[in-house]
Order: C-alpha cells, then sequence, then structure tokens
C-alpha cells in the first residue's frame, strides 16, 4: 500500500480543521446555485446512507451520482477516521486524521466530531485551496451527523462580502499610513497579505492621477487612472477621482471583471483619502 506524506495528511484535516474553527456559516455573498446544490447533494448521500449505511461508502467514493461538479461528500467517523470521499482526500480513507493535529486543537476537532445527530444538517465556512485553481479561497460546508458518521459536502464561495471588503481597506490604509513604500510593494506583491478571494487593494497617486499599486494587474501601474474605462466603455476613474475631490471617504458602484468568476459583474468599491493616496477595494455581485 502506498504511504501517504505527512502533507497529504495535513492537507485534509486542515480542511476539516477550518470547519472546526469556523463554527456557524458567517453571512457573506453566497453563490445562488451553489448552496441549495451542495445541500441537496447532501440531502441524497444522507438518504442514501440511511438505507444502504456503510455499504454506501462505495458510491460516495468513486465518479457518479454523488459528485457534482467541484461538489462531492466526504465522511468521517466520530474518532475522526476517514471513511469515504468523492475528492482529493479519498487518498486518506482508513486514516484516522485527527492525530497529526497539535494537542491544543484535538479537543476543538474531537467537538466537531461529536455533533449531536438530532441538530440535522449544520454549516460552516472555511478557508481552502482550490485545487481547480490553486488559489485559497473561502469554502461552505454542510455537514449532518447519522449515527457514528458525519457526512459534508462542501463548496467554494466566489464572491467576498460587503464587510470583508471594508476590513481590508481598513488593513490597507492603516499600513499605508505606517510605511507607504513597503505597503505600495506588498499591494503589489500577490504574497503580500492584500488578496483575499475576490478582493484586492488598488492605490492611486492623487498628485498625478496614476496607479502606484495593484493587486492583481500590474501592467496598470504608473497608468492614469482618470483614463480608466469599464469593459461597456463607461468612465470609470474619472467619478471616482472626482467624488474623492469632494469627500475623505465614499462608495463607488461600476462594472468589472471579477478575478474569481472571470465574469464581469457589478462592483462596489469603497474608496478613502490617505495623505495624497486614494485607496480602494471592491466586492462583486451579480
Amino acid at each position: 500500500m502506498r504511504r501517504l506524506s505527512r502533507n497529504v495528511v495535513l492537507t485534509t484535516v486542515l480542511s476539516w480543521l477550518g470547519l472546526v474553527l469556523a463554527g456557524p456559516a458567517v453571512a457573506g455573498a453566497a453563490s445562488p446555485d451553489q448552496a441549495p446544490a451542495a445541500k441537496a447533494l447532501l440531502e441524497r448521500a444522507v438518504a442514501r446512507y440511511q438505507n444502504d449505511g456503510d455499504k454506501a461508502f462505495a458510491a460516495f467514493s468513486r465518479q457518479g451520482e454523488f459528485i457534482d461538479g467541484e461538489r462531492y461528500v466526504f465522511v468521517v467517523d466520530t474518532k475522526g477516521v476517514m471513511l469515504a470521499s468523492g475528492g482529493p482526500s479519498v487518498a486518506l480513507i482508513g486514516r484516522d486524521v485527527s492525530q497529526v493535529l497539535e494537542p491544543d486543537l484535538q479537543k476543538a476537532f474531537k467537538d466537531v466530531l461529536q455533533t449531536p445527530e438530532s441538530k440535522g444538517i449544520q454549516q460552516a465556512e472555511y478557508r481552502w485551496n482550490n485545487w481547480a485553481d490553486g488559489k485559497v479561497e473561502r469554502k461552505r460546508v454542510y455537514f449532518q451527523r447519522v449515527g457514528e458518521r458525519i457526512l459534508a459536502v462542501g463548496y467554494y464561495v466566489p464572491r467576498a462580502s460587503a464587510e470583508q471588503a471594508r476590513v481590508l481597506l481598513d488593513k490597507a490604509s492603516d499600513a499605508l499610513k505606517r510605511d507607504e513604500s513597503a505597503t505600495l510593494a506588498a499591494i503589489n506583491n500577490l504574497s503580500g497579505g492584500f488578496i483575499q478571494d475576490d478582493l484586492y487593494v488598488f492605490v492611486v497617486n492623487l498628485d498625478d492621477n496614476r496607479y502606484v499599486a495593484h493587486g492583481t494587474n500590474l501592467r496598470l501601474v504608473n497608468t492614469d487612472f482618470n483614463k480608466v474605462k469599464d469593459p461597456q466603455g463607461k468612465p470609470v476613474g474619472a467619478p471616482i477621482l472626482a467624488l474623492a475631490r469632494k469627500q475623505d471617504e465614499g462608495q463607488y458602484e461600476y462594472h468589472w471583471r471579477n478575478p474569481v468568476t472571470g465574469k464581469v459583474e457589478n462592483k462596489h468599491a469603497y474608496i478613502r483619502k490617505v495623505g495624497h493616496y486614494l485607496v480602494a477595494v471592491g466586492y462583486y455581485s451579480q
């Protein structure tokens, strides 16, 4: 039998650990299609398990009715052993994934595994690597305990919330006040800590209206923000700059390409003046 690396084990455990630490699902912009589809898949899996018992694991772990795009069923028992999976964690079937946790996290992990069956379907949210695009993104999970088994189905949430955008704006603004050059460099770095899901920061120098930092498109740096238009040719930069001249903080709505979904969507930008810079973070909605 092929020996599994510790990294593979940790990857799967962290998925469950995110569920442990997240608790009930938080408010956010969920896909209108993913949530009901994931819940429906879990309900079908629970019904199959209630009818077939552990014999259902074979169906859960192969291509077929219990895999729907990126959504799949996975099952652990109340001791932390992976019993079935239609996704990458299939390699861990039969392994006690709880044992690689640090001691201070094992109790929290076990608390989730001991969720009372009477609670029915529960929700949680965590951050997880999306193997389809290699990005760490928010993932929401539905799970239900049936006897000594916990069945779950998760899906990625492609849109961050308005509150998350405000938090990222605060983070960028505070950092810029402390250290301009380091913060601008970090915003221009994909690993700089200023990109979260489909949220990113961009900064414009108000002295010359040029971008000095952009979280996803470095080609825009040093270009004239005043000339920026949306995909339909409607001005975006000019009205935002006009708003910034009137007030230190505000909002502006326009159409822009979502870097996660790849679609042109409504974007709601929060803007703030920090010294001679305009700092902005926007969230998307369909």
